[in-house]
């Protein structure tokens, strides 16, 4: 969804509180203070020359209510968000996390039925993104606002999404919950781009996938060549004669919580992720057991 395309669609179908229209290129006609939809820009997009309150109440303004009931409604925003202190400040005082969040109120000052989000936090830190990151969630939740999200993390996109769409070149290349796009990824590049994802080559051959590293059993139908994929965390590494896949270790990287753990076998190179008790060293001769459910065809 557009809140304001500068480009004018073939055509779009657009539901909001249960309503359904359908638009076409006129679409591009409708006012932007009539859609109701809320936008948030990554870039903040606020008034210098205003203050906080006067940015927040700005989209009020334009839909012609009045100064005293916009600023009322304004201050309350304002307090939802708990940066009511910063009401008369200009924005040139104010720090990144607390632009965006003024960039929040100013959306959610219409009352919106949508809210188009562009990665939000991209120009933030990651110790105030994640923090930022929870907060817009449960904010939009206890508002019930249907929120479109959009960003280039994956972990804010799994976090955050109830469904999540995966873009490429354009076309979507899957929809699904984040579970869904995680551990049943649609095909190689969804694989690949969202989230750390191991991909062995080998082919399938009485109900085995075979690779340099060994076999493990697979459901499929016989191929001669074959690409599986699985998460880190679903590898689990043993000694080397306890499985049927048998790697050398070629980088260990603590990680505080976990360990990553790059695995190598021939031509083969994969990731696992432990816990930092389990003892491996560069060179050691090591086992992976994979659960057959884990593993995705792509």
């Amino acid at each position: 969804m557009m809140s304001a395309p500068k480009t004018a669609p073939h055509g779009a179908a657009i539901t909001l509180s249960g309503c359904a229209k359908t638009f076409g290129a006129d679409v591009t006609r409708l006012p932007i203070e009539k859609r109701n939809v809320g936008m948030v820009f990554q870039s903040y997009a606020l008034f210098p020359n205003m203050s906080v309150i006067e940015n927040v109440a700005y989209g009020l303004r334009v839909r012609g209510m009045a100064r005293t009931e916009r600023l009322r409604r304004a201050a309350g925003v304002l307090e939802m968000m708990r940066i009511e202190a910063l009401a008369e400040r200009r924005i040139d005082q104010l720090s990144g996390g607390q632009r965006q969040r003024v960039a929040l109120a100013r959306a959610l000052a219409v009352r919106p039925r949508a809210i188009l989000l562009d990665e939000p936090l991209t120009a933030l830190d990651a110790a105030l993104r994640e923090h930022l990151r929870a907060e817009i969630d449960a904010l939009l939740r206890s508002l019930a606002i249907t929120a479109i999200y959009v960003t280039h993390d994956q972990t804010e996109a799994l976090a955050l999404g109830d469904r999540i769409v995966v873009m490429r070149q354009g076309a979507i290349a899957q929809i699904g919950t984040p579970r869904e796009v995680y551990f049943q990824p649609a095909d190689a590049f969804v694989a690949g781009f969202v989230g750390v994802t191991n991909r062995l080559e080998g082919r399938i051959r009485n109900g085995h996938f075979e690779t340099a590293a060994g076999r493990v059993p697979h459901g499929g139908g016989d191929r001669a060549q074959a690409l599986i994929a699985f998460r880190p965390e679903s590898a689990r590494l043993c000694g080397a004669g306890e499985a049927p896949l048998r790697f050398t270790v070629a980088q260990v990287h603590f990680l505080g919580a976990r360990q990553r753990v790059v695995l190598t076998a021939g031509e083969s190179r994969v990731i696992a992720e432990t816990g930092p008790q389990i003892p491996v060293a560069v060179g050691d001769e090591v086992g992976l057991m994979l659960d057959p459910s884990s593993l995705v065809p792509v």
